[in-house]
């Protein structure tokens, strides 16, 4: 006949597994909620990172907008979330070899600031002169372009090789 205290070691012994499958349950959800939350934020990334490939994208065809800040977000954005499109920035054909550069030693090439300076001087340029009669709107894209010119002024730039 069993006495008292294999009655009580059996309660002890129920008690605990009832807090361990408690525990196992509190410890699903929380990981249930962990990996939604990792799941959406992932999405959110993702989703970041097309709006700033594609204002990238009509940057280059517009004055206003300059491109490589935009895709320098967007690979940053698909760094975290999406090796895949993370990828496709660094092997695109105009963007891919800047973009590379960028990532390895954030620095752009002499000829890459070269032609920032022209494309931005003469996009501007062109932009003022279509809205001649407009001052205070030539004078705001004066000052946008002055921005910019500065900004990729104040970028390193790669390091000349020794020949």
């Amino acid at each position: 006949m069993p006495d008292k205290s294999d009655f009580q070691t059996d309660l002890k012994l129920k008690d605990q597994l009832r807090q361990l499958e408690r525990e196992n349950k509190q410890l699903k959800m929380e990981n249930g909620f962990l990996g939604m939350r990792k799941f959406l934020q992932n999405y959110l990334l993702v989703i970041l990172g097309w709006f700033f490939t594609i204002l990238g994208i009509i940057g280059a065809l517009l004055p206003v907008l300059p491109t490589t800040p935009f895709l320098i977000v967007a690979l940053a954005l698909f760094s975290k979330s999406s090796p895949r499109f993370h990828q496709m920035l660094l092997n695109n054909i105009w963007f891919g070899p800047i973009l590379k550069q960028w990532e390895d030693n954030k620095t752009l090439s002499r000829q890459t600031k070269y032609k920032a300076y022209f494309l931005i001087i003469i996009t501007f340029s062109i932009s003022a002169a279509i809205v001649n009669n407009n001052f205070q709107f030539q004078l705001l894209l004066v000052g946008i372009a002055i921005a910019l010119l500065y900004f990729i002024w104040r970028i390193k730039e790669e390091p000349l090789m020794n020949k």
